[in-house]
């Protein structure tokens, strides 16, 4: 049992790093990044991802291939990481910056109210997705969602 709990471990340390020199060279070559993020949204709750190189709960979402637009990257996204799959309309949130690490991103976020579930297939860089109320998000979630779910539950989107 404490190997596997090891291997677990060893692999998370081994994504933190490898994403610290992901930002290293992403600020370097590509100082803006453009991308999406879903927020799926199901009986007064939300599906969030939680990273194996993050901490906390976040929307799903990533940066926009290129030849992509910003909802087929936001669909794209969610199924990787959350494994949810679009069946209905998104609806853009808002468009939010951000800057860590001498990285700009600039994201789009959409609303998804109609959606049905399969396995993710994203299998190192999330380890767990969950249905947290809209009115008792985790403790861990960034301001920055707070404040788009506030967003979302004041008529947003």
């Amino acid at each position: 049992m404490m190997d596997s709990v090891f291997d677990i471990r060893s692999h998370r340390l081994l994504l933190r790093g490898a994403r610290v020199g992901y930002n290293i060279v992403r600020a370097t070559v590509w100082p803006i990044g453009v991308g999406a993020r879903l927020m799926l949204v199901k009986d007064n709750s939300v599906l969030l991802v939680h990273h194996s190189y993050l901490p906390g709960w976040h929307f799903p979402g990533g940066g926009m291939k290129r030849g992509e637009t910003l909802l087929e990257t936001a669909r794209r996204e969610a199924y990787e990481e959350a494994g949810a799959v679009v069946t209905g309309k998104l609806r853009l949130l808002g468009f939010y910056t951000g800057s860590e690490y001498g990285h700009d991103d600039h994201t789009a976020v959409f609303v998804c109210e109609e959606f049905a579930l399969q396995p993710p297939t994203d299998r190192w860089e999330i380890i767990g997705r969950a249905f947290f109320s809209l009115d008792n998000l985790p403790p861990t979630t960034t301001r920055g969602y707070r404040h788009v779910v506030a967003q979302y539950r004041q008529g947003g989107g």
